[in-house]
């Protein structure tokens, strides 16, 4: 998970910039279209927005950027096809090597050519620690990279680091443009040029982003030619405006986009994802850092009402950031919900029961604080559940609304509502959720976990390159987080994106946790045919 993936979709510097324009409606850049007709515009909800749109601060670096390419793409099935290098890269015996023939005649949306030095330009700058990259660590197999000519990139590695070629999906800069400024303040970060399917021609900050079709793009010119992204942070407010029309397509918790269920105009479309919602338990919190309370609290929540009640059944429960249809999972570290179990554990750790119903020890109440982000009625949904399992078996929890400027300062004493989740690779996730030296680096390690045994896995299962070592290193950090659970992962969530029936017949990716942009049916809206029907 990257350093900025749990703080939900809210930290977009992982998003990557994609939406439809809206046609047959009144929408936020002013064009109109015929309802029913073959538009090549469209708008479409979105719930956050990027915080910069430069790659080499981490934007658009899971894929699907459509400002960007990268070296490699994903496909439908998650599969890594060739992008700006014209085919898979050439793997060394050994693993420490990486080769990248490039894709010829390919050009930046300001019709400079596209070449290696562009591909070390971005990698370079990411890797330099006066780059304010929150993501540096997943690419810290890299010893170095160069170009051989203006064809050819070649990367050394520093250990066989099993998913490197999934890295490369990450969108490449222009060093022409990029080179030529500050990386962390320049204007490439609001003005950024690229050589994806779509250029950026207007951001409004907190209002919306507006995208045109780039003419000349390699793959081929977009036959929807205008899209926006319009920025609606709160849920109902996005359901409504889907409703009145001012909306192609919106991203909606389970319990709006049932709404729309019987909509003879629109199609909901599902997405399965990694994305999971996990409570914090900061180590430095006296009562959520005590390990009996962290093992209460897991036992104590009921996962599967959460999931049926909150989710309308869109998801799973979750005990891990692996989800439990996965082949990485660990199987026999479900937890069952067992309130009984929970005061045990309690009761023999010496957290007695107070006057109040709360449990005391050592003058201290089990008490301590659980912050959502305002506007996400899932979070707060999953919070309030969660209190409320938790008061059962005696630990008072107050839950707190407020935004990211607010929570983060508290992360490190404080409980947080957070998320995350990628379907990569484990060492996507897990590395930068549980190392301990990560604690305190933005949003990494958000509850300071720190566990010896954890560590020592997370770096055994992104250095080897046998899966079956790999998967004994992630067997064995799930089931560290069963004897001491740094973290309560509550449900693993299903995306429901509601669509215009207009724009055809879509598909869906597995998604990660950072999603609504690059993700939902859109995905490849680059390679839609006006009439909705893909190419």
């Amino acid at each position: 998970m990257t350093a900025r993936s749990i703080r939900g979709a809210a930290a977009a510097a992982l998003v990557t910039a994609l939406s439809l324009t809206a046609a047959a409606c009144s929408n936020p850049d002013g064009s109109d279209g015929g309802s029913g007709s073959a538009s090549t515009s469209a708008v479409v909800g979105i719930a956050y927005e990027p915080d910069s749109l430069s790659p080499l601060l981490g934007y658009g670096k899971d894929g699907n950027s459509k400002i960007f390419d990268g070296l490699l793409a994903l496909d439908a099935d998650m599969k890594l096809r060739p992008a700006l290098a014209v085919e898979l890269p050439r793997i060394s015996a050994d693993r420490l090597t990486y080769t990248y023939k490039l894709r010829p005649g390919v050009k930046f949306s300001d019709g400079k050519p596209f070449g290696a030095k562009d591909v070390v330009f971005t990698y370079r700058t990411i890797l330099d620690e006066k780059t304010n990259n929150p993501s540096r660590t997943e690419l810290d197999a890299i010893e170095d990279v160069t170009a051989k000519g203006e064809d050819t990139v070649v990367f050394t590695l520093k250990y066989p680091y099993a998913p490197f070629a999934q890295r490369t999906v990450l969108p490449i800069a222009p060093e022409h443009i990029a080179g030529e400024q500050d990386v962390n303040t320049g204007a490439f970060a609001t003005r950024p040029v690229g050589t994806g399917p779509y250029v950026l021609t207007k951001w409004s900050k907190g209002e919306k982003l507006s995208f045109t079709a780039n003419p000349d793009y390699w793959g081929g010119a977009p036959e929807v030619k205008k899209f926006t992204m319009a920025i609606i942070k709160d849920d109902d407010v996005r359901a409504t405006r889907l409703r009145s029309g001012d909306l192609d397509a919106a991203i909606l918790p389970p319990n709006l986009a049932k709404g729309f269920a019987d909509d003879a105009n629109r199609r909901t479309y599902t997405a399965t994802t990694y994305d999971y919602r996990t409570v914090t338990l900061p180590t430095g919190n006296k009562v959520a850092g005590d390990t009996a309370v962290r093992r209460a609290l897991d036992v104590a929540v009921d996962r599967q009402a959460m999931v049926d009640s909150i989710l309308n059944g869109a998801g799973k429960p979750a005990y891990g950031p692996v989800p439990t249809d996965s082949e990485w999972f660990a199987r026999g570290t479900e937890r069952r919900h067992d309130l009984t179990a929970a005061k045990r554990i309690l009761d023999e750790a010496g957290w007695k029961p107070g006057k109040d119903g709360v449990r005391v020890k050592d003058g201290v109440r089990a008490a301590f604080p659980l912050w959502y982000l305002t506007g996400d009625k899932l979070r707060q949904e999953h919070a309030l559940a969660y209190a409320s399992d938790a008061k059962k078996a005696g630990i008072d929890i107050t839950t707190e609304g407020g935004t990211w400027e607010v929570i983060e300062p508290r992360m490190k004493n404080d409980a947080v509502l957070a998320g995350g989740g990628s379907p990569a690779d484990p060492d996507f996730d897990q590395y930068n959720l549980l190392k301990s030296s990560l604690a305190g680096d933005g949003f990494n390690n958000m509850a300071w976990y720190d566990n010896k045994a954890v560590d020592a896995a997370v770096e055994a299962g992104r250095r080897s390159g046998d899966k079956a070592e790999r998967k004994k290193a992630y067997d064995t950090v799930q089931r560290e987080l069963v004897k001491n659970p740094g973290y309560t992962f509550l449900t693993h969530i299903d995306h429901l994106y509601v669509v215009d029936k207009r724009f055809g017949a879509l598909s869906t990716q597995v998604e990660p946790h950072d999603h609504g942009l690059a993700s939902g049916p859109w995905w490849n809206v680059e390679k839609w045919r006006t009439g909705g029907a893909e190419k």
